[in-house]
């Protein structure tokens, strides 16, 4: 059940007829020689770290060791709980639980890289919204996290999910990819769907840069993680509704690679340009 590419893996899930979730959690067994049961009791335990993560803020906000977070997801949901949202229930829901987590990771606490710390909110708030919203299993949320697993190791081995890297498209790019990939498998989607979102993504976010304030994973990263969750619930309805995408996963991921290597070094995470530089950016830290 091993797999290289897209393409491979797309292969398997056609000649097995499994989903992306069945060909990943058999991979995962026999490389890891173990039984399905262990894989997903640790599956669970880690989708158990992402549902504390997007509720604790939202009760308690968090302030972030560098102090420009804090509070963010818990204004979000008052917004909401009044009716003055316009985003809809499952994106208004999805961005309060990325930007929550984010809060967590910024504050020193527990979360799920999914695939980095910097991205961490992206999965758990498109899947944990779609699951609140539709109410789903956590049994079908675990499926979910096998599929963004899938996508997660192919940009690892094929790619990168390194801002330093490839910018911020590495890292929330490839996190959104994950997200959509996932929810399209969650919402009845087949293999195909599942991947032709996660390019969807890649394209849509290709070339974004990564410039953290201070050189902190805090600000603009908080805000780019809800960004990625619309971004990866747009993908993910384009692709149930049966709209195809033109270029292959596989070759959206070496797109992607290339604009990294491409983006100046100032703007991968060095926090020398982009937001980082402005002056605002450089009064609260201290100055550049």
């Amino acid at each position: 059940m091993d797999f290289k590419s897209g393409q491979e893996l797309l292969e398997l899930c056609g000649r097995h007829h499994m989903k992306i979730s069945e060909v990943m959690l058999r991979r995962e067994c026999e490389l890891g020689e173990t039984d399905a049961k262990k894989v997903r009791a640790r599956m669970r335990r880690a989708l158990a770290i992402m549902r504390d993560a997007v509720a604790l803020p939202v009760e308690k906000p968090l302030r972030s060791m560098g102090g420009l977070l804090g509070g963010e997801a818990k204004k979000l949901k008052e917004h909401g709980d009044e009716g003055k949202a316009i985003c809809g229930s499952v994106l208004g829901r999805g961005i309060a639980y990325a930007m929550a987590v984010l809060e967590v990771n910024s504050s020193m606490g527990l979360i799920v890289a999914a695939p980095t710390a910097g991205s961490s909110g992206v999965v758990p708030g498109l899947l944990l919204a779609l699951q609140h919203e539709n109410g789903l299993s956590d049994e079908a949320v675990l499926d979910a996290l096998f599929n963004a697993g899938a996508v997660g190791y192919l940009a690892m081995r094929n790619a990168t999910v390194a801002g330093a890297v490839g910018g911020c498209q590495a890292e929330i790019g490839v996190a959104s990819a994950m997200a959509a990939s996932a929810a399209v498998e969650l919402m009845g989607g087949t293999p195909v769907m599942s991947l032709d979102a996660a390019t969807t993504v890649l394209m849509n976010m290709l070339g974004l840069v990564c410039d953290p304030v201070g050189g902190l994973v805090e600000y603009p990263c908080q805000s780019r993680n809800a960004s990625g969750v619309a971004n990866a619930l747009i993908a993910a309805e384009m692709a149930l509704s049966g709209i195809r995408q033109h270029i292959p996963f596989d070759e959206m991921l070496a797109a992607m690679y290339t604009v990294g290597k491409k983006i100046p070094y100032e703007l991968r995470e060095t926090a020398l340009g982009g937001c980082a530089a402005t002056p605002s950016a450089c009064s609260l830290c201290g100055g550049c």
